[in-house]
């Protein structure tokens, strides 16, 4: 592609906003989808949090071991008996916190910010970045183009 044809090239088909869809609405859905980025990252943290303290589980098991075998049973069996498998919140393993959060708010944030999309714009995703893309890079220059070019219109 030669930066002439950049000039006009715009987005793809698939990031352009509708006919007679307003810039407000644009800016919402893109403030919905940052909303639901953010509770994306919150769901790694917390399966971060669900993975860890497995491990830390797993690596108290074998201190329990390592403290048996030195002599200081009274203390392992302490360590084992109260915070070896241990529920983390009352009733409750890691993967039951996963498991709830996944399947309640993270579902229901993910579901719907797809209906706003398919209601309001045809489902098309990030028109609000790819707008932000078009006021933001540098038409015609090179690493600036509107899209790879081995995508279609």
């Amino acid at each position: 592609m030669t930066d002439e044809q950049d000039d006009d090239q715009g987005p793809d088909t698939a990031h352009q906003v509708p006919k007679g869809v307003s810039e407000a609405t644009v800016e919402a859905l893109g403030t919905l989808s940052a909303a639901v980025e953010v509770i994306e990252h919150a769901r790694g943290l917390l399966y971060g949090f669900h993975r860890l303290t497995g491990m830390a589980d797993l690596n108290l098991g074998e201190a329990v071991e390592q403290l048996r075998k030195a002599g200081h049973t009274e203390l392992a069996d302490r360590i084992d008996t109260e915070l070896v498998g241990r529920n983390v919140i009352a009733g409750r393993w890691t993967f039951q916190i996963m498991e709830d959060y996944d399947d309640g708010y993270y579902a229901l944030a993910k579901e719907l910010e797809k209906t706003a999309r398919d209601e309001l714009v045809g489902g098309k995703r990030h028109l609000y970045e790819a707008g932000m893309k078009e006021d933001r890079r540098t038409q015609g220059r090179r690493h600036h183009e509107a899209r790879p070019s081995d995508l279609p219109d």
